[in-house]
């Protein structure tokens, strides 16, 4: 039975699901703000989310949870150094997506994620 497995398939198989994510999250917390389609807007926000909430926590196996997910390590010094203390206060709701309008091509509903 599936009860409860929130798994959205992005297009593709497994893996190619998960490293379009890990692209999407690590771009979204290198350059804070991304366009993109909106199941992978919304899901680039939840993994965000999570990304930011260990981060915030700053302990050693906290950035290897992290680094095990996003493998860019430049991307995970910026996530500690000047994200997580920005959102020290703050108790979750650390991005917004915001419908930007249809694409042209196929008429795909574009969102941006943004870091708030």
């Amino acid at each position: 039975m599936k009860h409860k497995k929130r798994e959205i398939k992005l297009g593709s198989d497994k893996d190619h699901s998960k490293a379009l994510l890990v692209n999407l999250v690590s771009s979204l917390l290198f350059y804070e703000e991304i366009l993109t389609t909106e199941a992978r807007a919304k899901e680039a926000a939840r993994f965000a989310e999570k990304m930011i909430s260990l981060a915030k926590k700053g302990s050693l196996s906290h950035r290897r949870n992290v680094l095990k997910f996003i493998r860019e390590k430049k991307v995970v010094r910026k996530l500690f150094s000047a994200i997580a203390p920005r959102y020290k206060e703050r108790n979750g709701g650390y991005t917004r997506v915001i419908k930007v309008g249809y694409r042209k091509g196929d008429n795909a509903l574009m969102c941006k994620v943004k870091l708030v």
